[in-house]
């Protein structure tokens, strides 16, 4: 049996399941040993073959075969036939794919990376493929959509190519034409992106986060550019003409550009190329955006209840990858224009409600977001604080086991606009809250104080210590839900709280443990009580 072989065998009817995991492996399972981040599938390969596997596929190149191998025989368990191959996580992609029909040469495939924007950038996009009357699959941080009508929650922003063909296959199955996924950094490093060729990819932005998985900036920008130097010459790259990343980007792909800017900021090179996609803003206030998007000569009004530059972004980012997939422009600005709501983007807790109004109407504004690197929290905190009638309190932690590099640069984003600052967890994970706490409070540029006197480092500075400048207040409360309760019944009517670093997701790390937490539903039933 060889590897073209194999292939044709997973295309036929009743194909053996191809696996990954080999604690998942049945009887008569084709086993694929990827090397993954944490663990090598070479290491198991004896495990898969005890648990039934019928093919085993590795790398020739991998130490740890010969020395599987040579167990296998060794336990009379010679049997088992080996696929030898130079690349086991595009082999993983291929027999996925062949698995299940080829799904991705059925769908007109749309991808960004980025470090933050992503997820609003899949949603927008969507919201236009349903504007035009057609069906667009989802795979992103927050939900896989396979358009059946029932999204599942994401366990990771991009999952594994077997995953992705299984999602791909329901997609066309529930009559998708098309398909959008956000590709992380680890995705992308990874290959699991493998064997899928996307009609159009956008670039958002690259700032300081996960670190700790690519050591450099480089590295982590040569990962997402792995994207573009994958894209076939009719595909279409939309970069932001705002981020120097860009031009290296733009010189590695061989893909038609699409260069996008909002106006204030775009050069007279792209205005004058006939490829720059640009947004002027007509207005923009706590309601909302109006603005104009222009492209090769044509423009179409956008009204949007999203707001801040880093927003309108987005939607060119949006804008430019369903141009490039097909779709007009006024088709595109009537999807921009529709989409109301991002889960856990800049997302309003709504207080209670009786009678169709609201039951609190004197309460603070409060909002979740998802925010969670300091270039994230500046973007929303700098549309917060012109918008903030009262004082703007923030809380805010950082997860651990990720990277530590960006804890004390939140904690200086964080005291140029907040008010009222509250340091808590987010997903402690393995690592212990306080010292991630350390690691944040080491970021504060100016002096300040710390209120919680249970705290193990508390500063305290006497009159004489204290400028004429306000000083921001810094609240340590390690327990996330103490912290929540505390700042929304401290807050007056006309402040604006900003719980920071979640935004969507329904659950806290700690340990090795996931317990359901949620922003959200700790902020709704506190205001029930207030």
């Amino acid at each position: 049996m060889n590897f073209n072989e194999l292939i044709k065998l997973v295309s036929s009817e009743n194909p053996p399941n191809i696996c990954t995991d080999s604690r998942a492996v049945k009887s008569g399972d084709i086993f694929v040993a990827v090397k993954g981040t944490v663990s090598d599938g070479h290491d198991f390969i004896e495990q898969a073959i005890s648990n039934g596997a019928k093919y085993i596929v590795c790398e020739e190149k991998s130490q740890n075969v010969g020395c599987a191998m040579h167990t296998c025989f060794k336990n009379g368990v010679h049997s088992t036939p080996y696929i030898l191959i130079e690349d086991s996580i595009m082999a993983a992609a291929i027999l996925a794919q062949a698995a299940k029909g080829n799904p991705s040469s059925k769908l007109i495939n749309m991808a960004v990376t980025g470090t933050n924007g992503k997820t609003t950038v899949t949603y927008l996009v969507r919201s236009c493929v349903m504007q035009s009357g057609e069906k667009c699959g989802l795979i992103g941080t927050v939900i896989y959509d396979d358009c059946s009508g029932k999204s599942t929650a994401a366990p990771l922003t991009t999952p594994d190519s077997l995953t992705i063909a299984e999602k791909q296959a329901e997609m066309i199955k529930n009559g998708a034409k098309y398909m959008i996924t956000e590709a992380s950094s680890h995705a992308l490093s990874q290959n699991r992106l493998a064997c899928i060729n996307f009609k159009a990819a956008a670039f958002t932005n690259l700032t300081g986060d996960h670190l700790d998985y690519h050591i450099t900036k480089e590295n982590y920008l040569e990962a997402k550019t792995k994207l573009f130097t994958s894209l076939a010459a009719d595909s279409f790259a939309v970069l932001n003409r705002e981020s120097p990343e860009s031009q290296y980007i733009a010189k590695n792909t061989k893909a038609k550009i699409i260069w996008y800017a909002i106006e204030q900021k775009a050069d007279l090179a792209l205005n004058r190329s006939g490829t720059g996609l640009v947004a002027k803003i007509e207005t923009m206030d706590v309601s909302g955006t109006v603005y104009s998007l222009n492209y090769m000569g044509q423009s179409a009004i956008v009204k949007t209840p999203l707001i801040g530059m880093y927003n309108i972004s987005n939607h060119l980012a949006a804008a430019g990858l369903c141009l490039g997939a097909g779709l007009d422009l006024k088709t595109i600005a009537a999807g921009l224009s529709e989409l109301k709501l991002i889960p856990g983007r800049l997302e309003k807790v709504a207080p209670p409600t009786e009678g169709g109004r609201d039951a609190r109407p004197c309460v603070s504004t409060i909002l979740i977001d998802y925010a969670h690197t300091d270039d994230a929290l500046k973007n929303v905190l700098s549309i917060l604080k012109p918008l903030c009638k009262g004082k703007l309190r923030v809380i805010f932690g950082c997860g651990g086991d990720r990277d530590k590099t960006k804890r004390p640069r939140m904690a200086h984003v964080v005291e140029q606009f907040a008010d009222f600052i509250t340091v808590t967890s987010d997903n402690p994970r393995t690592e212990e809250p306080l010292s991630i706490i350390d690691d944040i409070l080491k970021g504060f540029k100016k002096e300040y104080r710390i209120q919680n006197t249970e705290y193990r480092n508390p500063v305290s500075l006497d009159s004489s210590a204290l400028s004429s400048e306000p000083i921001p207040i810094i609240d340590v409360v390690p327990d996330r839900k103490q912290a929540i309760e505390m700042v929304i019944k401290a807050a007056g009517k006309d402040d604006i709280i900003l719980i920071a670093g979640k935004g969507h997701e329904d659950y806290q790390i700690i340990g090795k443990t996931k317990y359901h937490f949620s922003d959200k539903e700790i902020a709704q039933n506190c205001l029930k009580q207030i």
